[in-house]
């Protein structure tokens, strides 16, 4: 059986710093770098703890293929992706953590 997967953009309170990473678990997964709990990480280094886009995949080949292709993106471009669904960079996980 597959299992789907997410790909999420996490950054900090100063919007300075973006963070692109794929999951199969999103819950999971953004309790983590708010909760810091590698503390070594690049979030944890940089206070990612606001995630500020999402996309959710039936599989995740297909989240880890997106994944790749927005790491290639420049920050303008990032930033339009984000601004289509979330103008304001609200923090989204709220939602996400009461699924």
């Amino acid at each position: 059986m597959e299992k789907g997967g997410c790909i999420y953009i996490m950054t900090n309170f100063q919007k300075t710093t973006l963070y692109i990473g794929v999951t199969a678990d999103l819950q999971i997964r953004i309790k983590q770098h708010q909760e810091k709990i590698n503390p070594k990480s690049f979030s944890a280094k940089y206070n990612l703890s606001i995630c500020i886009y999402y996309e959710v995949y039936s599989s995740i080949e297909e989240a880890i293929a997106r994944e790749k292709q927005l790491k290639k993106w420049n920050r303008t471009k990032k930033e339009m992706l984000i601004n289509t669904e979330n103008p304001e960079w609200k923090d989204l996980s709220p939602g996400i953590l009461t699924w």
